[in-house]
């Protein structure tokens, strides 16, 4: 499955409280990409909070737009990425 490096921008900044509700919408979101077989594996959340990269596995880009669509999330780009490990060498 390829994956993606998607970036984010939000005006008003990414609010996700620390509670229940928080995980019930990081569940609804990860509901919403199964629908589009896109995986979320994790975000890096800029300190002001209005910038997040994240790393995703899913099909196509299409596939990263459609689920990005279900949860109302905004991308800036999406870019296919490979590993690096910093021990290839190994």
């Amino acid at each position: 499955m390829p994956r993606y490096l998607i970036e984010r921008r939000f005006v008003e900044g990414l609010h996700i409280p620390t509670d229940e509700a928080g995980a019930r919408t990081c569940e609804a979101v990860a509901s919403n990409n199964d629908q589009e077989r896109v995986t979320w594996l994790h975000s890096y959340v800029s300190l002001d909070k209005k910038r997040t990269v994240c790393i995703y596995d899913g099909p196509t880009p299409e596939a990263i737009r459609r689920a990005a669509g279900r949860n109302n999330l905004p991308i800036t780009s999406i870019t296919e990425v490979r590993v690096l490990d910093p021990y290839f060498f190994k």
